[in-house]
C-alpha cells in the first residue's frame, strides 16, 4: 500500500489483537499496516478499542469491504469462544 492517504481503519484493539487481524488480512491477500503499535506495546492498558492508544489496523480504501468481512469474521469467532 504505497499511498496511505486513501486508507481506511478497519480495526482497533490491543497490540496482540491488531497483529492477529493484520495476519488474517495478509492471508487473504489484503495489505495492511498498524498505527500506534509502539505505544500499544509500551502502554498495553491504554490500548482497548476505545482507548487513547488503541492499535489500529488500516487498509487501502479499495480493500475496505473485503477487509471488514475478515475483521467481522474474526470478531464473531471471538464472541463464540466466550
Amino acid at each position: 500500500m504505497n499511498d496511505k492517504t486513501n486508507s481506511a481503519e478497519v480495526f482497533a484493539g490491543n497490540s496482540w489483537q491488531a497483529g492477529m487481524v493484520k495476519n488474517l488480512l495478509e492471508n487473504e491477500g489484503i495489505e495492511s499496516y498498524l498505527k500506534n503499535d509502539i505505544i500499544g506495546t509500551l502502554l498495553p492498558f491504554g490500548t482497548e478499542p476505545g482507548g487513547v492508544g488503541a492499535v489500529k489496523v488500516s487498509v487501502s480504501e479499495a480493500d475496505k469491504e473485503r477487509a471488514l468481512t475478515v475483521v467481522n469474521e474474526y470478531l464473531n469467532n471471538l464472541k463464540e469462544e466466550e
